[in-house]
């Protein structure tokens, strides 16, 4: 019975992940990108927008500033490299490197800042300095 059951069962099992990054929205405006849904990559990234936009403005070599609206990047920059660079944000400073999920906060113990997951309680330190 138990081998009937399991070939019945469908092969593919849909599983939607729980923490998805949104992809950058905006355009190029003359010289400038423009980001429009930056708020909401803060939002489901649950960091402050001042530590994603100091740590995106450092690995996209560019000046920018952040208004109500938008973030805006002084030159023009691929929303490729953007998405790649918030990808990279998210591995070294959202998601736990033992059980893979996003439920971390950054503590600071003496000189060190250490991610510490709230679900595994796994804490390490975070080799990046921003």
């Amino acid at each position: 019975m138990l081998k009937k059951a399991t070939t019945e069962l469908p092969k593919v099992v849909f599983e939607k992940a729980r923490f998805e990054i949104p992809k950058v929205l905006g355009h190029i405006q003359g010289n400038k990108t423009i980001i429009t849904n930056f708020h909401q990559i803060v939002t489901s990234l649950n960091r402050p927008q001042d530590h994603i936009l100091k740590y995106l403005l450092k690995e996209l070599a560019t000046p920018g500033e952040l208004n109500k609206r938008a973030l805006v990047f002084g030159r023009k920059v691929a929303a490729t490299a953007v998405n790649s660079k918030i990808r990279k944000y998210a591995e070294e400073f959202v998601l736990c490197s033992d059980c893979g999920k996003p439920d971390t906060r950054i503590e600071k113990e003496g000189p060190y800042h250490h991610l510490r997951c709230t679900a595994c309680g796994a804490k390490h330190i975070i080799k990046s300095v921003i």
